[in-house]
């Protein structure tokens, strides 16, 4: 278990601005599927493991630690990957299984807080300041959750505790695997000013990258920077940038987080350069987006269509129609139109994906025709 900045989460939050006191607690699974992987398979314990792809297509959903030490990354086209760790062991992706598991955690968090946050399959947000168990230091807390993850599940979880979401998210990354770090109201200001501005949840390679440019490579530097200053170069980010580099973070844990978009995607086997070859690979996706949104009466209107080529240079077509998309069919139709926007093709397509968002939810019968199970 990783070593903790203090025992606990005091009462002594900033004053600046309007902040509010609150004890966040971030938890993330440590390699989540690929340790769900390891668990279930004692063969692959203690080897270089990678979730999704093959050796010759696809891309590394996850990456056992084993497998990290080579460079492998989440994202990472797995002949890269095979080519930084030539032991590395290919598994397809199991989300019935993974899925499965996050419930149980999911479980777990609900029986300290109902202000839960999910952020993925494997990490949340939880609002522990008015706990169900009446726990008064937020770090017993985590310590408690982290100990039932591993009873319960076997696999490991790293915590984060702090006053707000930015710094607990920071703090859960610093111990990893199977840690536990906190950082206090006191030490949070002085936390961040040391920081490299490329660790800071929110800041991407390409807006680190600009920062850089000018002159920003450490949180010191970014609060150095007045608000005006980030806002004319970071515009409506300008003000999280400012904030954050003073330690503040006023958002709440949302436990209705709304869902933005939902989305499929798949790489193939074989490239693909026939039209119609490409419309009957996009048919499963368009059933797996419309089953999701059928069971959970959700509704979109625009649809998004995903390209990548043999190359990996990826392109999307999007249309919005003016009312929700009502039936499986029209969600296809859509998806079929935008496909005819992008051929004939000169590259072969290694990726389709289709992704539905303006979300709304629906409260209309349920359609005649039931989309298939795949």
């Amino acid at each position: 278990m990783g070593e903790r900045a203090d025992s606990g989460l005091e009462a002594d939050a900033p004053r600046a601005g309007s902040a509010t006191l609150r004890k966040i607690i971030h938890v993330d699974m440590d390699a989540f599927f690929a340790s769900v992987e390891q668990r279930d398979n004692p063969e692959l314990r203690g080897k270089a493991v990678a979730v999704g792809g093959s050796a010759a297509r696809g891309v590394v959903a996850a990456a056992s630690y084993e497998a990290r030490k080579f460079g492998v990354r989440s994202a990472m086209p797995s002949i890269t990957a095979q080519r930084k760790c030539p032991e590395l062991i290919f598994v397809p992706p199991r989300f019935d299984a993974y899925r499965a598991v996050s419930q149980q955690i999911h479980a777990i968090f609900a029986e300290h807080t109902p202000l839960i946050e999910p952020l993925s399959l494997d990490e949340a947000y939880l609002d522990v300041t008015n706990n169900l168990q009446g726990i008064p230091v937020a770090t017993t807390i985590a310590e408690l959750i982290r100990a039932k993850i591993k009873s319960e599940t076997g696999l490991t979880a790293s915590a984060g505790v702090s006053y707000n979401k930015f710094l607990a998210k920071l703090a859960s990354g610093q111990n990893k695997p199977d840690g536990l770090f906190v950082i206090t109201p006191k030490l949070g200001p002085a936390f961040v000013e040391a920081l490299p501005v490329r660790k800071f949840h929110g800041v991407g390679p390409a807006t680190a990258d600009k920062m850089a440019r000018l002159g920003i490579e450490t949180g010191a530097d970014l609060r150095a920077q007045s608000l005006a200053f980030l806002e004319e170069k970071f515009r409506k980010a300008g003000p999280y940038y400012y904030w954050i580099a003073r330690g503040i973070d006023e958002r709440p844990v949302r436990a209705d987080r709304e869902r933005k978009s939902v989305g499929a995607e798949d790489t193939f086997a074989s490239d693909l350069f026939d039209l119609e070859l490409t419309r009957k690979e996009l048919a499963p996706l368009v059933s797996k987006v419309w089953r999701f949104c059928h069971e959970r009466s959700i509704r979109g209107r625009t649809v998004t269509l995903k390209v990548k080529f043999a190359d990996f240079k990826q392109i999307t077509r999007s249309r919005t129609i003016a009312g929700a998309i009502g039936a499986e069919q029209e969600l296809a139709a859509v998806g079929s139109a935008l496909l005819d926007q992008v051929f004939p093709v000169t590259k072969g397509i290694r990726l389709l994906g289709l992704m539905l968002s303006n979300l709304g939810e629906t409260r209309s019968e349920p359609d005649q025709q039931m989309s298939l199970t795949i």
